[in-house]
Protein backbone atom coordinates (compact mmCIF):
# COMPACT_ATOMS: atom_id res chain seq x y z
CA UNK A 1 0.00 0.00 0.00
CA UNK A 2 1.19 3.36 -1.04
CA UNK A 3 2.30 5.84 1.53
CA UNK A 4 0.89 9.15 0.87
CA UNK A 5 0.60 12.62 1.86
CA UNK A 6 -3.22 13.10 3.14
CA UNK A 7 -3.76 17.26 1.99
CA UNK A 8 -2.29 15.85 -1.23
CA UNK A 9 -4.28 13.09 -1.93
CA UNK A 10 -7.50 15.30 -0.97
CA UNK A 11 -6.46 18.17 -3.43
CA UNK A 12 -6.14 15.40 -6.22
CA UNK A 13 -9.89 13.75 -5.32
CA UNK A 14 -10.73 17.27 -5.54
CA UNK A 15 -9.28 17.71 -8.97
CA UNK A 16 -10.95 14.76 -9.80
CA UNK A 17 -14.36 15.60 -8.94
CA UNK A 18 -13.89 18.86 -11.00
CA UNK A 19 -13.34 16.73 -13.93
CA UNK A 20 -16.58 14.98 -13.37
CA UNK A 21 -17.96 18.08 -13.15
CA UNK A 22 -16.48 19.23 -16.26
CA UNK A 23 -17.98 15.84 -18.20
CA UNK A 24 -21.38 16.24 -16.48
CA UNK A 25 -21.42 19.76 -18.30
CA UNK A 26 -24.28 20.74 -16.58
CA UNK A 27 -25.16 24.52 -15.04
CA UNK A 28 -26.44 24.53 -11.60
CA UNK A 29 -25.75 25.45 -8.79
CA UNK A 30 -22.69 23.34 -6.58
CA UNK A 31 -22.50 22.27 -3.17
CA UNK A 32 -19.59 23.70 -1.64
CA UNK A 33 -17.54 20.93 0.07
CA UNK A 34 -14.43 19.76 0.58
CA UNK A 35 -12.50 16.41 0.90
CA UNK A 36 -12.61 15.05 3.69
CA UNK A 37 -10.33 12.60 5.31
CA UNK A 38 -11.37 9.15 6.94
CA UNK A 39 -10.17 5.65 8.19
CA UNK A 40 -10.74 2.91 5.16
CA UNK A 41 -12.91 0.44 7.45
CA UNK A 42 -11.18 -2.76 6.14
CA UNK A 43 -7.57 -2.19 8.40
CA UNK A 44 -7.05 -1.82 12.11
CA UNK A 45 -7.69 1.38 13.89
CA UNK A 46 -3.44 1.36 14.80
CA UNK A 47 -2.71 0.50 10.99
CA UNK A 48 -3.51 4.68 10.42
CA UNK A 49 -4.89 3.60 6.78
CA UNK A 50 -7.31 5.87 5.06
CA UNK A 51 -8.71 7.54 2.17
CA UNK A 52 -9.92 11.11 0.97
CA UNK A 53 -14.01 11.36 0.10
CA UNK A 54 -15.23 14.41 -1.78
CA UNK A 55 -19.00 14.19 -1.83
CA UNK A 56 -20.54 16.95 -3.20
CA UNK A 57 -24.32 17.38 -6.07
CA UNK A 58 -25.50 19.72 -8.31
CA UNK A 59 -29.26 21.07 -7.72
CA UNK A 60 -31.28 23.20 -9.22
CA UNK A 61 -31.44 22.29 -13.09
CA UNK A 62 -34.44 20.70 -14.96
CA UNK A 63 -34.40 16.75 -14.42
CA UNK A 64 -34.14 16.35 -18.04
CA UNK A 65 -31.01 18.36 -18.41
CA UNK A 66 -29.90 15.76 -15.40
CA UNK A 67 -30.37 13.08 -17.30
CA UNK A 68 -28.34 14.11 -20.20
CA UNK A 69 -25.77 14.83 -17.52
CA UNK A 70 -25.97 10.90 -16.36
CA UNK A 71 -25.60 10.36 -20.07
CA UNK A 72 -22.82 12.34 -21.10
CA UNK A 73 -21.00 10.59 -17.91
CA UNK A 74 -21.85 6.74 -19.71
CA UNK A 75 -20.26 8.07 -22.40
CA UNK A 76 -17.57 10.56 -21.19
CA UNK A 77 -16.11 8.10 -18.12
CA UNK A 78 -14.42 5.72 -20.34
CA UNK A 79 -13.10 7.96 -22.80
CA UNK A 80 -11.36 9.49 -19.97
CA UNK A 81 -9.51 6.02 -18.93
CA UNK A 82 -12.70 4.85 -16.06
CA UNK A 83 -14.55 1.48 -16.32
CA UNK A 84 -17.75 1.75 -15.20
CA UNK A 85 -18.45 -1.05 -12.65
CA UNK A 86 -22.48 -0.26 -12.12
CA UNK A 87 -24.51 1.41 -13.94
CA UNK A 88 -28.91 1.00 -13.10
CA UNK A 89 -30.87 1.39 -10.05
CA UNK A 90 -29.44 2.18 -6.96
CA UNK A 91 -30.78 0.59 -3.61
CA UNK A 92 -33.18 2.99 -2.30
CA UNK A 93 -36.98 2.91 -3.10
CA UNK A 94 -37.23 4.72 -5.69
CA UNK A 95 -34.69 2.92 -7.85
CA UNK A 96 -32.70 6.39 -8.47
CA UNK A 97 -30.39 5.90 -11.33
CA UNK A 98 -26.64 5.43 -10.04
CA UNK A 99 -23.37 5.13 -12.17
CA UNK A 100 -20.08 3.71 -10.43
CA UNK A 101 -17.17 3.90 -11.67
CA UNK A 102 -13.21 3.28 -10.99
CA UNK A 103 -10.48 4.99 -12.23
CA UNK A 104 -7.76 3.63 -15.28
CA UNK A 105 -5.16 2.56 -11.83
CA UNK A 106 -8.17 2.04 -9.69
CA UNK A 107 -6.97 5.35 -7.38
CA UNK A 108 -10.56 6.51 -7.35
CA UNK A 109 -14.44 5.72 -7.66
CA UNK A 110 -17.12 7.42 -8.05
CA UNK A 111 -20.78 7.53 -7.58
CA UNK A 112 -23.08 9.47 -9.24
CA UNK A 113 -26.94 9.18 -8.16
CA UNK A 114 -29.87 11.14 -10.00
CA UNK A 115 -32.24 11.73 -6.61
CA UNK A 116 -35.76 12.60 -8.76
CA UNK A 117 -38.04 15.36 -7.21
CA UNK A 118 -40.78 13.36 -8.64
CA UNK A 119 -39.97 9.83 -6.24
CA UNK A 120 -38.91 12.03 -3.32
CA UNK A 121 -41.49 14.32 -2.54
CA UNK A 122 -40.71 17.43 -1.15
CA UNK A 123 -36.56 17.21 -1.86
CA UNK A 124 -35.37 19.48 -4.73
CA UNK A 125 -33.58 17.01 -7.60
CA UNK A 126 -30.60 16.60 -7.62
CA UNK A 127 -27.85 14.76 -8.66
CA UNK A 128 -25.12 13.25 -6.08
CA UNK A 129 -22.11 12.92 -6.38
CA UNK A 130 -19.13 11.45 -4.57
CA UNK A 131 -15.36 10.55 -4.88
CA UNK A 132 -13.61 8.63 -3.62
CA UNK A 133 -9.24 7.80 -2.94
CA UNK A 134 -7.52 4.23 -2.66
CA UNK A 135 -6.91 3.99 1.01
CA UNK A 136 -3.53 4.07 1.65
CA UNK A 137 -1.05 4.85 4.50
CA UNK A 138 -0.31 7.63 6.12
CA UNK A 139 2.86 9.81 6.06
Amino acid sequence: MEVRDGETVKAEVEQTSSQILEIMALKGKVTDTGAMTTRCTDYDSDQEVYRSRHPWSVYQVPVADMEKAMERLREGLPKKGWKIVKDGADDSAAKSPQIVAQSKGDEFAVDVRLLDERKYGDDPSLIEVTVESACYKAK
